[in-house]
């Protein structure tokens, strides 16, 4: 052992103060008995070298010997390594004459000096050394010989029964026994750093599990690892460690224990090995039932022996009990080098065997999935039922990546085409969720090859559908939709309804092939309407919506109609997220919201379905509509990876940047694309829209008219002529204005009006007008405005926005007509409004055209969520979320203090004096959780 004798570990200090004691009364005549006993590894040996390297300087012979298994079958082999061949005992014939000249020999060398007798592992002795050795220790009392015999013994629970340790026969009070404990963390954590000093806290504690309280496998590990300072992580597997010495020290720990206790150790590290990655990731199991038991009949040992080891293993460290009450290895290197030179295929038989009496026992599914993902083909049905089970509860519970290994793992049974079927429609969809998965594709379309019941066959084309529309091949999703659609014509109009509908969603992401979609459902609709179902005639009404075709009020009544009639879970979820976008865009925010909220609870995440990202669009439209900003995030929000294009939520985000007047974080998030290599989609055209708003506020205008005017081309070459999608026209007039066009700005305004008038909802109209009357100008412009203004109030829940960009217009005109007064009123309840709503630029807006016209004051002091600074802003959560001040300070690396002062500010701009009150004040509306939209995560489809 390397350092200072002050810097061995705590028990190692403990037994040589317990041995130098003995060797102190040797000394004086009082010799005896010291037992050392002690596990394997945990250093019997380095205990027993260093006592006799002080006994050899305070003047005591020392005479040692070290046992070996193969002493066994040398009678008084010990012995003679202790007294030579000095003791003559060849010319002796019995064995107790033999022991009698052994015992005048070493009474002889007492005689001449003290004597230090050092025997290393007793345990391994040969049968008549250990009875000479047990009969002198009754002589050293008995004749106070100036002799101490150390002896160490190992005391480890075996599963084998032990046989009776050296003191078995001795009065207690002729024995000194100390027993050896496993290293503690920190005396191993010191070992590690005085080896590497200047190593990380994280990587010391690795190692201190991967020695699992044993000097000597830790000793091996550090020998392994080598070098003055390791680099990179600890390895999990011992192929990675050189020289081998921590793989050799547990096979020596494993060969001391016995063959039953080395059976038992690898079987657990073989049943344990899904827990630890070697092979594929799984689930962690859950609760075995009676692992004792388990492992007991896995190697024919005796279970109570079993669970004794399993107990005495933890005590030492090598073994750690989980949550779940489950016994596993420290550390996976430990496990790893346990399993070493085990076969794979007595690996997998371990792991089949397992699961077949886990069955027989009852154990949980999770706990027999884990060992059949290890064991191989079982060939049995209960085997692939088990795998599906479990994978199914994984994605009930939202661990969707441990769900794929377990359905993988199941189709390398033996199955029928219906279940194969089945299994192949839920793997790929799962694998689709992730948009690196290569396999989704191909998994689908040889699910949807097979044979299957109709509805089965339908969800396969659809998730096949959504699969290749979420990798850019439309036409091919359309196409697979269509071919499946054209096997129920005239049979299953509501299967046919589905897969119609499904062809229209994912169509919406190319705009030739939307229109060709939409034109053949509608001569279909024409031509047959019987064979139109709910779910398409739901499709064709959001087609009509946006192609500027019907109004809300009719819009709304279908949409109730087709909802009241009879669905089945196929259908439910196109009616639900079809109507969900009509009612937001009919500003039945509520409505929406209970219809979104209602389709996601019905989606399930083993199938891939179009209308699953849908309703999540839908859900960030609500939340935009309402118009309140401040539940934007105070720090930047992070950019998606710009190759992918920008999505529905960026451009609600980026709108959202500039409602707040943070000009820098909106610019970067407008930039972070190349628009020309995105593909095209109606979340680009959002986008466009959105990155021609931040361009405005730039002061950008001819660059914001490009933008506005590509959006509305895009969305004409895709028949949506509707502003209910995007208001492109009013943008684009107000561009030509600034420009010094007002002919081309009022042509545009006057469209905008026409068509929102088909809809006429208050939103869009009043828009409109406001819109028109700000490019008209003069008196007409202001009788424009002041009907905006008007006509927005009607509805305040859900036109807030619009209404303060309404009060700014009209209080401009009046500003331009001469009323200052009636003006300054307008405009100081345009800066009110858009304070509530967190729309700082709007207030700013107001404030400034206040100053214009003459108004001493402009608003009252900045309140409400939107006027927290971003430091106030993240306190303030972490308050609403349940911590301390002190917490907080913590985290976030400040002073109590300026978390104090950051907080009252905060109370006062929000007009609250209660902790309680902050989650409330913070996101005052329902509904609209904290950094709803602050995810620049963009949907997958």
């Amino acid at each position: 052992m390397t350092g200072t004798r002050d810097d061995r570990p705590r028990a190692h200090r403990e037994a040589i103060t317990t041995l130098a004691a003995g060797v102190a009364r040797a000394r004086s005549h009082a010799g005896g008995l010291v037992l050392l006993r002690g596990a394997t590894g945990t250093g019997r040996t380095t205990v027993l070298e260093s006592v006799i390297e002080d006994a050899t300087g305070h003047g005591l012979h020392v005479l040692r010997a070290r046992c070996a298994p193969g002493d066994g079958g040398i009678p008084f082999a010990t012995a003679l390594q202790l007294l030579g061949p000095a003791a003559g005992i060849e010319q002796a014939g019995s064995e107790r004459e033999q022991a009698e000249l052994l015992r005048r020999e070493l009474l002889r060398r007492a005689e001449r000096t003290p004597l230090l007798i050092a025997v290393d592992d007793v345990h391994l002795a040969d049968v008549p050394s250990h009875r000479w050795l047990v009969e002198s220790a009754r002589h050293l009392d008995r004749l106070r010989l100036p002799v101490l015999l150390a002896v160490t013994e190992r005391s480890q629970y075996d599963v084998d029964p032990p046989a009776p340790g050296f003191a078995h026969t001795l009065p207690p009070a002729l024995v000194r026994t100390h027993t050896l404990a496993p290293l503690t963390p920190a005396d191993a954590g010191v070992l590690v750093r005085e080896r590497f000093p200047g190593t990380p806290a994280s990587w010391v504690d690795d190692c201190v599990r991967a020695g699992a309280g044993s000097p000597l496998l830790l000793r091996a590990l550090l020998d392994d690892l080598g070098g003055p300072r390791p680099h990179g992580a600890l390895p999990h597997t011992v192929a990675a460690l050189y020289a081998g010495n921590y793989a050799a020290a547990a096979a020596w720990w494993l060969d001391s224990a016995g063959s039953g206790t080395a059976e038992v150790a690898r079987m657990l590290a073989a049943l344990d090995a899904e827990r630890h990655g070697a092979g594929p990731a799984g689930p962690p199991g859950g609760p075995l039932v009676d692992l004792a038991g388990l492992l007991a009949e896995l190697t024919g040992t005796d279970r109570a022996r079993v669970a004794g080891w399993l107990t005495a293993m933890t005590g030492l460290g090598l073994l750690r009990a989980g949550s779940d009450g489950r016994h596993r290895y420290a550390h996976p290197l430990l496990r790893d080098a346990v399993l070493a030179g085990v076969p794979e295929t007595r690996r997998r038989a371990a792991h089949r065997g397992a699961a077949e009496l886990m069955l027989h026992r009852g154990a949980s599914t999770e706990a027999m999935a884990g060992q059949l993902l290890n064991s191989g083909p079982v060939g049995t049905d209960w085997a692939s039922g088990v795998l599906h089970d479990a994978a199914s509860r994984a994605v009930r519970e939202g661990r969707v990546a441990e769900a794929v290994p377990l359905l993988r793992r199941a189709l390398d049974e033996p199955l029928s085409d219906h279940r194969r079927q089945r299994l192949l429609t839920e793997l790929g969809s799962l694998e689709a969720a992730d948009r690196g998965a290569a396999a989704a594709v191909p998994r689908l379309t040889e699910a949807l090859g097979l044979p299957a019941a109709p509805g089965e066959r339908v969800r396969a084309a659809v998730a096949l559908g959504t699969a290749l529309a979420a990798h850019g091949r439309i036409a091919a999703a359309v196409e697979v939709l269509t071919a499946v659609d054209e096997q129920f014509a005239g049979d299953r109009p509501d299967l046919s309804g589905v897969l119609r509908s499904a062809a229209a969603m994912v169509a919406e992401r190319d705009q030739t092939v939307r229109r060709d979609v939409y034109r053949r459902l509608s001569a279909t609709a024409e031509r047959s309407p019987e064979r139109i179902a709910p779910a398409t005639h739901a499709v064709l009404v959001r087609y009509a919506a946006t192609a500027g075709l019907i109004s809300a009020r009719e819009a709304t009544r279908r949409m109730r109609l087709l909802l009241a009639e009879p669905s089945d879970p196929l259908t439910e979820p196109f009616l639900l997220g079809t109507a969900a976008a009509v009612a937001q865009w009919a500003d039945e925010l509520g409505e929406a919201e209970r219809l979104v909220d209602r389709g996601l609870a019905g989606q399930r995440s083993d199938l891939l379905h179009p209308m699953h990202d849908a309703l999540l669009h839908t859900r960030a439209d609500i939340a935009a509509a309402r118009g309140f900003h401040g539940w934007l995030p105070a720090e930047p929000p992070l950019l998606p990876d710009a190759d992918a294009g920008p999505g529905n939520v960026q451009a609600h985000v980026l709108l959202g940047l500039v409602a707040q007047d943070r000009t820098a974080d909106a610019r970067r998030l407008a930039g972070a694309f190349d628009l020309h290599a995105a593909a095209d989609s109606w979340e680009l055209n959002r986008f466009l829209y959105a990155r021609g708003v931040q361009r405005a506020a730039d002061g950008d205008s001819a660059g914001a008219l490009h933008d506005f005017l590509e959006c509305g081309r895009r969305q004409l070459a895709r028949e949506v002529r509707s502003p209910v999608v995007t208001p492109w026209r009013s943008a684009a007039a107000e561009c030509w204005l600034a420009m010094g066009s007002p002919r081309e700005a009022i042509t545009l305004a006057e469209e905008e009006l026409r068509l929102a008038r088909v809809w006429n909802t208050p939103r869009t109209v009043g828009r409109a007008l406001r819109a028109l009357g700000t490019v008209t100008g003069g008196r007409r412009g202001l009788e424009l405005a002041e009907r905006a203004v008007r006509l927005l109030r009607e509805a305040p829940e859900t036109t807030g926005a619009e209404l303060a960009h309404a009060l700014l217009a009209q209080g401009r005109a009046l500003i331009a007509a001469g009323e200052r007064a009636q003006a300054r009123d307008r405009l100081r309840e345009a800066a009110e409004l858009a304070e509530r709503l967190g729309a700082l630029r709007l207030r700013g807006l107001a404030e400034e055209a206040l100053r214009a016209g003459g108004a001493r004051r402009t608003a009252a002091g900045r309140t409400g969520s939107g006027s927290l600074t971003g430091s106030e802003r993240r306190i303030a959560q972490l308050a609403a979320d349940g911590r301390t001040n002190t917490e907080i300070a913590e985290l976030l690396h400040l002073a109590r203090r300026t978390v104090e002062t950051h907080l009252t500010s905060t109370y006062k701009k929000l007009g609250i004096r209660r902790r309680a009150e902050l989650h409330r004040a913070l996101a005052p509306v329902e509904g609209v959780p904290l950094g709803l939209l602050a995810r620049c995560d963009r949907a997958p489809g």
